[in-house]
């Protein structure tokens, strides 16, 4: 099957679903579709990320591969005075992202179609989160991360979560090769949250 995800346009069948989710102590009513990445409610890796990770009120944040949203979102509820980034190479998990904000009332975002960072490439950031599509293949992933460090701001950091079984330790070998600082915040389930502080 040919469809994944990470294509750029699913050709699944619709199968619209929606569900509520509380994140961060924000209550999300979110609709996902066939085609895109966890379409029956948020993942355990992604709501480990959104619990785990630590967003100042006034960041630039980049949310990369943000599917139909749960990330960037929570993200944006926690910048309140900030702004994120929502970007997704999967043009239907785009429009549910935009759905999926608009209905919350989440606006302080820019949810852009992307492969990586296309639609940001002169965009520099305080803060970048990423679920990465770890089927997509290593040389994805270890894209996503030099990307990152490209548009880090000096002090900034990528969050990533990531599951043991589908590569933590090289990841975290490749993170530490770019990154000044790279600590294991949360390991919950198999599941590792890295945080890499750019220099």
């Amino acid at each position: 099957m040919s469809d994944h995800y990470y294509s750029s346009k699913p050709t699944a069948a619709h199968d619209r679903k929606i569900w509520e989710a509380e994140l961060r102590g924000h209550h999300f009513r979110f609709v996902s579709d066939a085609g895109v990445f966890a379409k029956g409610g948020v993942d355990f890796g992604s709501r480990t990320l959104i619990e785990a990770m630590d967003i100042p009120e006034e960041a630039e944040v980049l949310d990369v591969g943000c599917g139909y949203g749960p990330i960037g979102l929570a993200a944006a509820k926690l910048a309140g005075r900030g702004h994120v980034t929502m970007v997704d190479v999967n043009s239907r998990a785009v429009e549910l992202a935009k759905e999926n904000a608009a209905a919350n009332g989440v606006s302080n975002v820019t949810i852009l179609e992307s492969d990586l960072f296309s639609a940001v490439e002169d965009r520099a950031f305080d803060v970048v989160l990423t679920n990465p599509p770890i089927r997509a293949g290593k040389a994805v992933v270890h894209a996503i991360f030099e990307g990152t460090h490209e548009r880090l701001r000096s002090g900034g950091s990528l969050w990533v979560v990531i599951q043991k079984k589908q590569g933590a330790p090289s990841a975290k070998e490749k993170l530490e090769s770019l990154f000044a600082r790279v600590e294991e915040v949360t390991k919950e389930k198999g599941y590792r949250i890295y945080k890499a502080v750019k220099a």
